[in-house]
């Protein structure tokens, strides 16, 4: 038995390319570049190399994904290795592609007004602070709620 499972972490090196077959299945075409880090031996020090890994996402998910996505983001990518070979001009061709199985999204477009992940965005609008100097400014409007009740800690 062999496995054949990948998982990357880089920078989207264009804007995804999304188009469809003849037979109208969506598929996004995804450049993503992923750092390697060794040590120089001439100089001892430790350099950042680049490797450049061509990913493919197949299906409706692929149309949902591109709006998200633009060169820079960064993603974390699971899926498996496909090689596949063509001849063109006379010449054989090949190449070695991550076909996505999962796409989670470390930063997304700023255009879309979504926080990247793992940042906090309140969508509920704070009080104004009181300018009743008989109410202290930390005293909280009784109508404004940030925690929803129901939560259980």
């Amino acid at each position: 038995m062999s496995i054949n499972r990948v998982i990357i972490s880089g920078n989207l090196t264009r804007d995804p390319e999304l188009r469809a077959t003849q037979s109208g299945m969506q598929v996004l075409g995804l450049g993503v570049a992923v750092n390697d880090r060794r040590k120089n031996p001439g100089t001892g020090e430790w350099e950042d190399y680049l490797n450049f890994v061509e990913c493919v996402m197949f299906g409706s998910r692929a149309g949902s994904v591109a709006q998200y996505l633009s060169k820079g983001s960064k993603v974390v990518i699971e899926g498996k290795l496909h090689w596949s070979q063509w001849e063109r001009d006379g010449k054989k061709r090949s190449k070695l592609e991550v076909i996505v199985d999962d796409i989670e999204f470390i930063s997304t477009r700023k255009e879309t007004g979504q926080p990247p992940a793992g940042e906090f965005a309140c969508t509920t609008p704070m009080p104004a602070a009181s300018v009743d100097p008989a109410t202290p400014a930390s005293t909280p409007d009784p109508a404004f709620s940030l925690y929803d009740d129901d939560i259980p800690f």
